[in-house]
């Protein structure tokens, strides 16, 4: 199953990062929190990742261009300029970096790697978000209902819009108010093909607004609902505290190096 992130927004509340770099590059503990995602799912065996790019996506590609070697030991021949790699542990990665467009909306992201997906089920989350999920579970959960779309659902910090959800787990409405007692979407979405169905307005799609809102008025969008640790970095104070929770362990690190 592949992992399609989206990485190509703007990344405006933490622009004191953000003007020179992507929001997926900005650091925690000295790596990317692109990469945290990534290994987090890399954990669970899930290694061919599809990247929808946008703003700044030239330093995105630099950097996966440029990870091998300098997670390497290197012999450079420069009489024949060959490069040999004397490999460490490297991550089994498959990467697709995609051009999705520089104000591209992420309903419309997604629908430009269509072709890329292809007819099976995907994952689906954003480059600025990490959580201590249980990605098997997830997907058996997606896999056992049937419907066409999963979203994972956490408790949120009071900040964001609720998601409403039946005693069967089915996504009954999306709200805009507030309520710190209720859950919210925290991406980690599976996703089945069809749901390409839903993505057809072009670049302005906002994939939050009326395809996740036609999926749930048809019945097609379920809730997963995670109870661990799960936090965003939309600003810079996100950012200190992911940064201080990765020095005391951080709680999404489920892999070893």
């Amino acid at each position: 199953m592949k992992v399609v992130i989206l990485a190509g927004g703007l990344g405006t509340r933490l622009s004191e990062e953000t003007q020179l770099k992507p929001k997926p590059m900005v650091e925690i503990g000295g790596m990317p929190i692109l990469w945290h995602i990534m290994k987090i799912y890399s954990h669970y065996g899930f290694n061919d990742f599809i990247i929808c790019l946008g703003y700044k996506g030239e330093s995105i590609k630099q950097w996966f261009l440029d990870y091998r070697a300098c997670k390497s030991d290197l012999t450079i021949d420069f009489a024949t300029g060959g490069v040999r790699y004397h490999d460490p542990n490297l991550e089994p990665w498959r990467v697709s970096l995609v051009d999705t467009g520089q104000t591209t909306m992420t309903g419309g992201r997604i629908a430009r790697i269509q072709e890329l997906v292809g007819e099976k089920d995907f994952m689906l989350t954003y480059g600025d978000g990490v959580a201590d999920i249980d990605i098997h579970e997830l997907v058996k959960f997606h896999q056992t209902h049937g419907r066409i779309a999963t979203v994972t659902t956490v408790i949120p910090d009071g900040r964001f819009g609720t998601v409403e959800i039946s005693d069967d787990q089915s996504v009954t409405a999306f709200s805009e108010k507030t309520d710190n007692t209720k859950r919210i979407s925290g991406g980690f979405f599976v996703l089945g093909p069809k749901v390409f169905d839903h993505l057809t307005e072009g670049d302005a799609m906002i994939f939050e607004k009326s395809p996740l809102e036609a999926l749930s008025k048809a019945g097609q969008l379920m809730a997963y609902n995670h109870d661990g640790f799960w936090s965003p970095m939309d600003t810079l104070s996100d950012k200190h505290k992911l940064e201080a929770l990765w020095v005391k362990g951080a709680p999404w690190k489920t892999w070893k190096e």
